[in-house]
């Protein structure tokens, strides 16, 4: 299991991200086979990215898209497998709530094994509310 002594966590703006780190993540995981670098690219420019690197690889990520005020959306929390349970994804999901400031209600999917990890940072399930998906054409 590698050590996290060269880790480094760190926003786009402050860190770009690059397209391909993100695609080789989701690769790794099974995740999006589908999700394009272009359309990939144009994500990492919208949406508040973040990334954990060990030296020059892309080993964590995850976004949010928001609208600054009322409601944050927590997507695509990704960590490289051979860098799990290191406490890595829980600091930075931390600099990522943290960033968002005082957003009225944040929101996010997961599968059931890491509803544990989010309930730590305050995340409940909510059975007054139903979750629909309209699966778009692209």
């Amino acid at each position: 299991m590698p050590t996290n002594t060269n880790v480094q966590i760190a926003f786009h703006a402050e860190r770009p991200i690059e397209a391909h780190a993100v695609r080789t993540l989701y690769d790794l995981v099974n995740w999006w086979p589908h999700r394009q670098l272009d359309a990939i690219t144009q994500m990492l420019e919208r949406d508040l990215a973040i990334g954990v690197w060990d030296s020059d690889h892309l080993i964590g990520f995850a976004r949010t898209v928001t609208d600054g005020a009322f409601r944050a959306y927590i997507e695509d929390v990704v960590m490289h497998p051979l860098y799990r349970r290191q406490g890595l994804a829980r600091q930075m999901l931390t600099q990522l709530i943290d960033a968002l400031g005082p957003i009225e209600t944040i929101s996010l999917f997961c599968a059931p094994e890491l509803i544990g990890l989010y309930e730590q940072f305050g995340f409940g399930t909510r059975r007054s509310q139903v979750v629909m998906h309209r699966v778009g054409s692209g």
